[in-house]
């Protein structure tokens, strides 16, 4: 197992651009995060180089997050924008070296019906995924559950393949969040298996509170083994927010690491 500490989560404790030293201390390898957007990419570059980190995923523009949206891309009308959105995260991923970029689909206004959102949705993933693809970057899709995201257009992995599918693009792959799919839909190892030829990258995180993953109704350790058996090679960014310190809640990790050593 590969893990990726996520810095928009974990060592909050200090500013963002120390927290690449945290984590390398800590012992990752490999960091992800939200948005990268307000850092200039030589600084973050820089940072990933100074401590031997290999940056795995980032997310494309949300549009505007502090007002509460989760992504433009099921948003008629912020095609130009998006496709904006898109050549700056490019830029970024060439500079950071990460071959993986996550599509957030956003939470369409009251009103406006499903499947103009999906068509809007699938129509920025087909430009998305054509661009990315000169750039050889891989896109992604992440069904995220509607109790912690009320209306996001993306919320399971029944319409993630759906999506998927009906895009056709061999670089637009799963983001499979196994935290959010233990709240939407359950029966995660099934779901692994069944999704196994999309997934592109995994996250973790104890249910329900998203804290560390060896708290809560979910058993990590025999997860780890089936997605070992699948096959599955990527990273798996650790998503969740520590119950204090982070150093303090890495016991898991540990011992995730040395059962992999063995």
């Amino acid at each position: 197992m590969r893990f990726a500490a996520n810095l928009s989560m974990m060592f909050t404790e200090r500013p963002f651009l120390e927290r690449f030293g945290a984590a390398a201390a800590a012992g990752f390898d490999a960091v992800e995060f939200l948005f990268p957007y307000d850092t200039p990419a030589e600084r973050i570059k820089e940072a990933l180089g100074a401590h031997g980190l290999t940056q795995a995923l980032f997310n494309l523009p949300p549009g505007d997050w502090a007002a509460g949206e989760r992504g433009i891309a099921s948003l008629p009308g912020r095609e130009a924008e998006f496709r904006e959105g898109v050549a700056t995260a490019i830029v970024y991923a060439k500079a950071l070296g990460n071959r993986l970029l996550h599509c957030m689909a956003g939470i369409p206004p009251e009103g406006l019906e499903r499947d103009a959102a999906l068509a809007t949705y699938t129509g920025n993933l087909s430009h998305a995924a054509a661009t990315c693809a000169e750039a050889g970057l891989t896109l992604l899709v992440e069904p995220i559950n509607n109790r912690d995201m009320p209306g996001y257009l993306m919320n399971g992995t029944a319409l993630a393949r759906r999506v998927i599918e009906t895009v056709g693009a061999p670089n637009l792959k799963l983001q499979f969040d196994l935290y959010h799919c233990q709240i939407s839909e359950g029966d995660l190892a099934t779901r692994i298996r069944a999704n196994a030829d999309l997934t592109a990258h995994v996250q973790i995180a104890g249910v329900p509170d998203r804290q560390e993953p060896d708290r809560g109704e979910v058993n990590y350790p025999y997860l780890f083994e089936v997605l070992a058996d699948t096959g599955y090679r990527g990273f798996i960014g650790c998503e969740y927010r520590p119950r204090a310190r982070t150093e303090d809640g890495l016991g898991w990790f540990h011992a995730a690491n040395t059962r992999a050593a063995r």
